[in-house]
């Protein structure tokens, strides 16, 4: 894995949407954590929050955990979709919507005591 740590946050960035375009996204929250973390205390902080819990939510999904994937990913869409449309090359209102959707989806599979089948969205 990357040293983020010693990454712009351009170069971290564009490694978590490779990432998570690749369905790699435990290398795409850290990526994005990196950016959150460089951007403290900015306006872009919440945004790279955001990608960073997507991440996260999706990770979980994969491992079997639906409450912690739908809690993220709801969390995650909220925090991009106040970036608007497009923000940093990322379609933020889009990727919020299809995540929320993917949290309702995972919600109501889990009260019927199935498995959602979802796929990631692509950046």
């Amino acid at each position: 894995m990357e040293d983020y740590d010693a990454l712009s946050v351009e170069q971290n960035h564009r490694l978590g949407v490779e990432h998570f375009n690749a369905g790699r996204f435990f290398p795409a929250h850290e990526a994005w954590e990196t950016c959150w973390k460089q951007m403290k205390g900015t306006d872009e902080a919440e945004f790279f929050k955001g990608l960073s819990q997507l991440g996260a939510g999706y990770v979980h999904l994969g491992r079997g955990n639906p409450h912690g994937a739908m809690t993220l990913m709801r969390r995650g869409a909220g925090r991009i979709a106040r970036y608007g449309r497009e923000h940093r090359g990322v379609r933020a209102l889009e990727l919020a919507e299809i995540a929320g959707a993917h949290a309702e989806r995972i919600e109501g599979a889990t009260a019927a005591d199935s498995k959602a089948s979802i796929d990631a969205p692509k950046i």
